[in-house]
């Protein structure tokens, strides 16, 4: 796929387009969770709509005018930052964290251990883990790294 620019970000739409961020956070967990179960990639997609998209403020990355990814903040947390796979590998992830870092110099986030090819791109983007967790925030045995940015 090729671009003829760089990703366009912008706020979200509002609870009309949460049904494309769904799909672009489905895209993007089946071609990069492979430790999920399909039952628990269903439950934590049908939390998507009515507990995790209200929590964030999101921004959408549009490429061509077709949204491509998203990313959802909670003060200077970067709660989510998914791309849907077919925009992978085209800037779309670091025009998004690029934005959150502009925003939030201090931004920090939380990264699945079993995650390695986003583990590696936030660590690519200058973060670095602080400390780890042996499960995710639900409580399940999904070890955790939270991760941030050196300062200076």
């Amino acid at each position: 796929m090729s671009t003829s620019r760089g990703p366009v970000l912008r706020p979200c739409l509002g609870e009309q387009e949460w049904p494309v961020l769904v799909g672009i956070w489905r895209s993007a967990v089946e071609a990069t969770h492979d430790f999920l179960t399909r039952e628990e990639v269903e439950s934590y997609e049908s939390r998507m709509v009515s507990d995790y998209l209200p929590a964030v403020d999101v921004v959408v990355a549009e490429v061509d005018g077709i949204p491509a990814g998203f990313f959802g903040l909670v003060d200077n947390s970067l709660e989510m930052l998914f791309v849907d796979d077919s925009y992978r590998g085209h800037g779309v992830g670091a025009a998004l964290l690029g934005r959150a870092v502009a925003d939030h110099p201090d931004l920090v986030l939380d990264v699945n251990e079993q995650n390695p090819q986003a583990v590696g791109f936030y660590e690519r983007h200058g973060f670095v883990t602080l400390s780890r967790s042996a499960t995710d925030s639900d409580g399940l045995p999904f070890p955790t790294l939270h991760m941030g940015r050196p300062a200076g």
